[in-house]
C-alpha cells in the first residue's frame, strides 16, 4: 500500500493495510514542523512509524526519521514527487489555462489552515498585512478562497480592498499557471511552498514555523507569520529574491525512484 503526504485519509489508509500485515509504503516521510497542534503533524508520525518503507525528500526528512529511531534500512532520500508532476504540467498549463491573462503585478494568497483562518483575529491580521504589502509594492492580489476561508470571511467585518480578487478553488493547471506569473505567493500551504520554490517564485510562509525547511534553507521561502509587521518585513526580503535559488528535492525522477526500489 503506496500513500502520500500527511492527511487524514493518508493515516486511515496506512493504518488498515497495517492491521491486515500489508507493507506501507509512506511518499513524503520524514517532515517535521515540530507543531502538535498541527493534524497534519499528527499523521505524518503515525504513518512513518507504521510504514516498511519510508520514501523521504530529502537529507533533511532523512535525519528527522533517523532521530526517531527509524532504521536506516527502511528509509529511502528519493526527493519529492511534487518535482515530477510541476515539471511534468507546468508547460500543459501554459498551453491550456489562459487564468493569468485577467491578472496583472500581483501576489497569490491561499489561506486555509484553522489555526489562521478560524481565528478572526488571526485572519484579520494575516489580511491586514497582506494589504499592507500589496499597497506598499502596488501589486495586486489574486485569491482563491478555500470554502473554510470563506465562511469565517462571511463572519467577520473584513473588508477587501478593491485591487483584491476573490476567485472559487481552481484546478491544478490554472493554479499553477497563477503560480507562474506571480510576483510573490504568500500561503500557509505545505505543498505551494514546495511548488513556489521550483517554479522559482518567492514565497512568504504565514504561519510560525513549517515543515518544509528546505525552502527556506535555499532562500525560497520565508516565515512571515500572523503578524502583520512581519509578514511586511518577509515580504520585502523575498520581494528581492525572484530565481535565485536552487531546487532541493531532486531532479524530477523521485516517481522513478521509488518504483525502481519497490520492485526490486
Amino acid at each position: 500500500m503506496l500513500v502520500q503526504g500527511d492527511t487524514n485519509t493518508v493515516f486511515a489508509a496506512a493504518m488498515i493495510a497495517s492491521r491486515f500485515q500489508i507493507p506501507v509504503g509512506h511518499v513524503e516521510a520524514g517532515l517535521r514542523s515540530g507543531d502538535m497542534s498541527m493534524p497534519e503533524e499528527v499523521n505524518r508520525i503515525l504513518v512513518d512509524h507504521i510504514s516498511m518503507y519510508l520514501f523521504a525528500t530529502s537529507p533533511e526528512t532523512s535525519s528527522n526519521l533517523k532521530r526517531e529511531g527509524v532504521s536506516e534500512n527502511s528509509i529511502y532520500d528519493v526527493g519529492n514527487t511534487i518535482v515530477d508532476a510541476t515539471l511534468q504540467m507546468v508547460e500543459l498549463a501554459k498551453q491550456k489555462s489562459l487564468i493569468n491573462e485577467q491578472f496583472k503585478d500581483y501576489i497569490l494568497l491561499t489561506l486555509h489552515r484553522p489555526g489562521n483562518v478560524d481565528s478572526l483575529e488571526n485572519l484579520k491580521e494575516i489580511i491586514e498585512g497582506v494589504k499592507q504589502v500589496s499597497k506598499k509594492h502596488g501589486l495586486s492580489v489574486v485569491f482563491p478562497v478555500h470554502p473554510r476561508t470563506k465562511s469565517n470571511l462571511l463572519k467577520s467585518d473584513i473588508k477587501l480592498p478593491d485591487n483584491f480578487f476573490l476567485l472559487e478553488p481552481l484546478g491544478y493547471l490554472d493554479f499553477l499557471r497563477l503560480q507562474l506569473d506571480a510576483q510573490l505567493i504568500m500561503t500557509d500551504s505545505g505543498g505551494i511552498q514546495e511548488e513556489s520554490c521550483i517554479l522559482q517564485v518567492p514565497c512568504v510562509t504565514l504561519r510560525d514555523n513549517t515543515e518544509r525547511p528546505e525552502t527556506i534553507t535555499a532562500g525560497a521561502n520565508i516565515l512571515g507569520g500572523i503578524n502583520k509587521e512581519k509578514i511586511v518585513s518577509a515580504a520585502d526580503t523575498m520581494m528581492q529574491k525572484k530565481g535565485s535559488w536552487k531546487i532541493p528535492y531532486g531532479d524530477g525522477h523521485s516517481a522513478e525512484k521509488i518504483l525502481d526500489i519497490i520492485t526490486n
